[in-house]
């Protein structure tokens, strides 16, 4: 039995991965770092109130077997950029640091399709130096999806990513060979394949969108009652 470690559980993603790591046999304990005090009425679930300025106080909590990373922002969210900064490199390279300070198995980072380290763009550029960051600390298992366009019911409204997400839907049919990657996900997909590239060796460590939505990487799990499936 395993011990999940959670980062980002409020999310699109990680409310679906929250939900198949509650559901899933091989996890006994699920360690959710939460910046607001909440409750949920699951004994597998530990919260730890996290204050993310100080990360090096939660090192003895950071202890587990697979961390699971999908905390983001937006420019419409975090305006300042030293904030955004912060969030979208710094967070998650410490805590991937503490991670693997305390051996941790492994570390699945929700990143971005075109992330690239030498982007002019904000977004994709922190997504690429944290890709670097993670790939220099020798993981034993890594994995680095990059989703596109990500389908699902977000609690904020964000009129141009769903602008975007028609747009690409109704051009899917024309995606093909290396532009499938760009065609839209849903979220769901994107949360079940993080657990099973956490507990299946694919020898690999980027996932590329296309390949996160194929069917290899979203069946469920064996550990997975046949009820949920």
């Amino acid at each position: 039995m395993k011990t999940a470690l959670v980062f980002g559980s409020s999310g699109l993603i990680g409310g679906h991965l929250l939900y198949q790591l509650i559901k899933n046999d091989n996890y006994n304990k699920i360690k959710l770092f939460v910046r607001s005090e909440i409750f949920i009425n699951e004994p597998k679930i530990e919260i730890i109130k996290t204050d993310f300025n100080y990360l090096e106080n939660y090192k003895e909590n950071i202890k587990g077997d697979d961390c699971f990373f999908c905390i983001g922002t937006t420019k419409q969210n975090s305006p300042d950029k030293n904030e955004y900064q912060r969030v979208e490199l710094e967070i998650p390279k410490k805590i991937a640091q503490i991670a693997r300070s305390n051996s941790v198995n492994s570390f699945i980072f929700v990143s971005s399709i075109y992330a690239n380290p030498k982007s002019s763009g904000d977004y994709v550029k922190f997504k690429g130096l944290v890709e670097e960051e993670l790939k220099k600390l020798n993981f034993p298992n890594l994995g680095i999806l990059r989703p596109s366009f990500l389908m699902g019911d977000r609690k904020e409204n964000r009129v141009g990513e769903k602008i975007g997400i028609l747009t690409f839907r109704l051009l899917s049919p024309l995606l093909l060979g290396p532009l499938r990657r760009m065609r839209p996900i849903n979220s769901e997909r994107v949360a079940k394949a993080m657990i099973k590239i956490a507990n299946e060796n694919f020898k690999k460590s980027i996932f590329e969108s296309n390949h996160v939505n194929s069917d290899c990487l979203t069946i469920p799990l064996e550990s997975v009652r046949p009820t949920d499936r």
